[in-house]
């Protein structure tokens, strides 16, 4: 993963801009565990909330007081995107990430209502510990919940199952999921998508509806709900356990028979499918395939800009040794 990390190791605070705020997150590019970063879906999501709470379903109005978890929260950037517009927000992550993620809540919760201690917008974050899986960690955070969200939680395919699992377990008939992910791994992202239309409905947010700087063709955000047809835990485990991929084979088939509900009307809602049509927010229809070329400006790249273009640049780099 070294080659892929998105900030210098001498980084250790990242300061990031939303919804009127100025905002520092501490990280450790140079630990052993990958939720010690800020990674760029993170902001993605944050700057995506941004560019949509004026209205619809994320404005203040709708989401004050709403209940959302973060799963694989690391800095817990994404976490203070939806507290911000008003969610009670519990912010998990694994033990060893634990310190860091309460030392940036802390920190940033102060900021907040220091300069708006008049302000009943910001909602509530709190931090707890949650290892994917495990009922007791599960049972603590009292589920079932509005809203469950995670960027950049899936980067290898045996994470797939307790992730789901958790999920299924932390939602209830109502509850909307969302995900970023940035694409390092075809195969990863090929079984990533196919488990997810089996258990849920998948829509994938187009471009236009993200922020015009903090975007990039290799990130997605999915808007996911469980089909209406019951799920169990045990079902999501199933769905990963084919190695194969093809969407044709008799394990995938079978879950696909046993979740099929259905089809939601077309002109309200299009499920994602291998042609990666994607639905507007406001059902409007969008071809992913239509989107623009990434160019390379010309003059001073921004902080984002030479983020973006470093990773490129690493990945390219990565498999070229210098003698």
């Amino acid at each position: 993963m070294e080659a892929d990390r998105l900030n210098s190791p001498s980084t250790s605070v990242i300061t990031f801009e939303v919804l009127g705020h100025q905002l520092q997150f501490s990280q450790d590019p140079n630990s052993k565990h990958l939720g010690t970063t800020v990674w760029d879906t993170s902001m993605v999501f944050a700057k995506f909330l941004e560019k949509n709470c004026r209205k619809g379903r994320f404005c203040p109005s709708k989401l004050k007081g709403k209940r959302c978890i973060e799963l694989g929260a690391g800095c817990g950037v994404a976490g203070f995107g939806m507290a911000l517009l008003g969610c009670d927000v519990v912010s998990t992550d694994q033990i060893e990430v634990v310190p860091l993620l309460r030392r940036n809540v802390e920190r940033n919760t102060s900021r907040i209502v220091q300069i708006n201690s008049n302000s009943d917008s910001f909602g509530s974050i709190q931090v707890a510990e949650l290892d994917w899986g495990n009922e007791d960690h599960i049972k603590a955070v009292a589920p079932p919940f509005d809203y469950i969200i995670g960027t950049d939680v899936v980067y290898a395919e045996h994470l797939l199952g307790p992730l789901l699992q958790t999920i299924i377990a932390l939602s209830g008939p109502k509850t909307t999921i969302m995900l970023g992910h940035e694409i390092r791994s075809t195969s990863v992202h090929e079984l990533m998508l196919q488990t997810w239309k089996i258990l849920f409905e998948v829509k994938i947010v187009p471009k236009a509806k993200m922020d015009i700087k903090y975007q990039h063709p290799s990130i997605q955000l999915f808007i996911m709900g469980l089909k209406p047809q019951a799920v169990t835990a045990k079902k999501a485990d199933n769905a990963v356990s084919s190695p194969k991929l093809d969407n044709k084979t008799q394990g995938i088939d079978q879950q696909l028979n046993e979740v099929e509900t259905n089809k939601t009307d077309p002109d309200k809602e299009e499920n994602c499918g291998s042609s990666y049509a994607v639905d507007d927010l406001d059902g409007e229809s969008i071809e992913e395939n239509c989107l623009p070329p990434t160019i390379i400006p010309d003059g001073k790249l921004s902080d984002w800009e030479a983020r973006r273009y470093g990773s490129m640049a690493a990945r390219l780099l990565r498999d070229i040794k210098i003698t």
